[in-house]
């Protein structure tokens, strides 16, 4: 028997939803409890099934019922009152609607605690998981409790195994996420990026008969922990165990019935990043698929306070993923490896400098990065992005070390014949398995390439540059020598000037001590400096308009077309005469200043002729020798910069382009074709014409 044959029929259940006016979004809550349960009993009742083959019939006949409960416990999968003690199932209960509402009602409170907690059998108030007790609550309202049961107590899952069940489970899931509104990837991760991880996974390890500890930090429901581990388990003996952790009520609870019935699996509830429940524990691998663009802003104080040292720097409050990158990395053990699922942010948002960057760095400067894999758009269920596998490998081969292979996947797929949501491609078995060649080989070929780290390393490298004048002087000639608090001898800043009047578009300004307001519409000084004076200045401007300072000996302007300062003498000996004073910045101030004993309250006029400096920002190949560092940035410093200017501070940043490595011009079509496109276009429009005059 097919298990997915049974897949119409649990989704079938949604129709007796939509008939009862329950909106499409909210099909899963209604879902998931009832699926949940059907797997429990599923298997309990296979379980007890086994039991009594293990016993044997005659011997299961005469076992004390203490006796029976220790076996039954002893397995921790769980137990019920109904399955064990009175042999009746779900679909018992279902014969009988007029006793069925206390029935169902015994038959949940029958469950042992923990199972009951998951489903939410007696919730009330805090953590309600599966929630079971609010949706029965809401299907009694609606009339249909009782039909809606039915049709789940049909669905017979006793003949099939774990990894039956969870396959089922992965399709179900799969199509709750393509009606969910979460984020991309949050929920459900495709069975076929699955297998892709699993393989890379094991094209990393060994036979051994040490454990092999297998951990996601936002497990979801489990289908990729479990996935990987059915997948692992199939190519190995190797004894396995799986860890996961979920902040996801009833995802979390789908995961931790899952749990119970592998060999040794351990899952959790909470937040990982602010509550890590495996804290002690390090893991031989790690996977995940963690939200994206994501905020983390709701727990931003603790993050900031964690003092596990897990995070090294804290990303922008908007996206969490490189901290969940952070934490993985910090719970491999010393051979650990791992495959972790993002979107492209995480390969070059943030500038150098930046807290992505520097983890982008820090991952990179550690040599933990083996490889980035860039899968095929439209691969996920809810979005038609691409994302990007990254491996992480503490025991790399020696021609591995300090390398990043990037290998372009995006063209490894085969389309699917039924479209999935936003899902329209998947990466097929050979696409899969010649992903993992290439990742064993090491080698460029023609969608893969292999980098020194270094490669994706960048300077930033800021300056000062002084602008200058047509003639290439700057105003900072103009500015006098001081001694500084040190003794040494530096020009100041800035020259200050007294103005007489300030002239700009029909602006003029001709008092430069202030202490009069118009009463009528200012309240103090304040807000006459505040609404009008402040703004007055701001409009000021002496390049986009003819700005003119007049002092008692000259008058000072800008000439846009030499790009320099111009100081005209009003005196009248030598009235008109003009001097370049170089490119230069004047800046027109003013400052409210409260009343002293010797001067009233009174807003000040004031104005500074200072060279125009400007920081800018040069990008520059980054070389791993300090010394041909340094050489390659004065070098581009020569041949692209040539005005006057100071080094300060140089930043290296990373980011890893996929684009820039891969990137393919669109092939030119040739012209003799364009022409002939162009000469039946025009015919075609002649044609036009001429049945339009008819």
């Amino acid at each position: 028997m097919n298990i997915l044959q049974y897949e119409s029929n649990i989704w079938a259940t949604a129709d007796l939803l939509r008939g009862c006016g329950i909106k499409e979004s909210e099909w899963p809550s209604f879902m998931m409890p009832f699926f949940a349960l059907s797997m429990i009993e599923s298997r309990l009742v296979r379980m007890f099934e086994e039991l009594k083959a293990e016993i044997g019939e005659e011997a299961f006949i005469n076992i004390d019922k203490d006796d029976l409960f220790d076996l039954i416990k002893d397995k921790g999968q769980g137990y019920n009152i109904f399955i064990f003690e009175k042999a009746q199932a779900l679909t018992d209960i279902c014969k009988n609607d007029k006793s069925f509402e206390i029935d169902f009602d015994a038959y949940l409170k029958g469950f042992d605690g923990g199972t009951k907690d998951l489903l939410g059998v007696d919730a009330s108030e805090g953590e309600k998981f599966l929630d079971i007790k609010g949706v029965i609550t809401k299907l009694k309202a609606k009339k249909v409790l009782f039909s809606y049961t039915k049709l789940w107590a049909e669905i017979d899952l006793k003949p099939f195994n774990n990894s039956e069940i969870t396959t089922l489970e992965e399709h179900i899931k799969r199509k709750w996420a393509d009606i969910s509104a979460e984020t991309a990837g949050e929920q459900y991760t495709p069975d076929d990026v699955i297998a892709l991880i699993a393989e890379i996974i094991a094209s990393k390890i060994e036979e051994s008969d040490t454990l092999l500890k297998i951990y996601d930090c936002t497990c979801g429901g489990g289908n990729m922990l479990f996935g990987v581990e059915d997948r692992i388990n199939q190519k190995f003996k190797r004894l396995t165990q799986t860890y996961g952790q979920d902040w996801n009520d009833a995802l979390y609870a789908l995961a931790k019935i899952e749990s119970r019935f592998r060999p040794d699996s351990k899952i959790e509830h909470g937040n990982t990043l602010v509550e890590d429940k495996f804290y002690n524990e390090e893991f031989d691998v790690v996977i995940a698929n963690p939200p994206y663009g994501v905020s983390w802003k709701g727990y931003q104080r603790d993050i900031a306070n964690d003092k596990t040292e897990r995070f090294k720097y804290l990303p922008s409050i908007s996206d969490g993923q490189l901290l969940f990158m952070q934490h993985l990395i910090s719970k491999l053990d010393s051979f650990g490896m791992g495959v972790v699922v993002h979107n492209g942010s995480t390969l070059f948002s943030g500038d150098a400098g930046s807290a992505e960057s520097n983890i982008r760095k820090w991952m990179l400067d550690s040599d933990i990065v083996e490889a980035v894999i860039q899968l095929p758009t439209d691969e996920f269920f809810n979005t038609g992005i691409y994302t990007y596998l990254w491996v992480l490998n503490k025991n790399k081969q020696a021609h591995h070390k300090d390398k990043v292979m990037l290998i372009n996947a995006s063209d490894k797929f085969k389309p699917l014949k039924k479209s999935k949501g936003s899902k329209r491609k998947e990466v097929n078995k050979d696409s899969r398995l010649d992903i993992v060649a290439t990742l064993a080989t090491y080698q460029d070929n023609d969608y893969a390439r292999v980098f020194d780290k270094e490669f994706f390393y960048f300077n930033k490298q800021a300056i000062m540059l002084t602008n200058v004048d047509e003639q290439g002087e700057s105003f900072e000639a103009q500015l006098p020598w001081k001694k500084d608090k040190f003794g040494e001898m530096k020009r100041v800043k800035s020259v200050k000037i007294e103005p007489t009047q300030i002239t700009q578009g029909g602006i003029e300004l001709t008092e430069f001590s202030i202490t009069e307001y118009d009463a009528s519409e200012f309240t103090s000084l304040v807000q006459y400096f505040t609404d009008a004076i402040k703004p007055l200045i701001a409009r000021l401007d002496y390049k986009e308009q003819p700005l003119q300072i007049t002092t008692a000996e000259a008058q000072y302007s800008y000439d846009t077309d030499q790009e320099t300062l111009i100081k005209q003498s009003v005196i009248k000996e030598v009235e008109g005469t003009k001097k370049t004073l170089g490119c230069g910045k004047i800046i027109v101030k003013a400052s409210y200043k409260k009343a002293t004993k010797k001067l009233p309250e009174r807003i000040e006029i004031s104005v500074e002729l200072t060279p125009d400096y400007q920081k800018d920002y040069e990008i520059i190949p980054f070389h791993k020798d300090e010394a041909d560092n340094q050489a390659a940035i004065e070098a581009f410093m020569a041949r692209y910069i040539s005005k006057p200017f100071e080094y300060l501070e140089n930043v290296v940043g990373v980011e890893l382009n996929f684009n820039k490595i891969f990137y393919k011009p669109e092939a030119l079509r040739p012209v003799n074709e364009i022409v002939a496109e162009i000469a039946a276009l025009d015919e075609e429009l002649k044609a036009l014409e001429a049945g339009l005059a008819l």
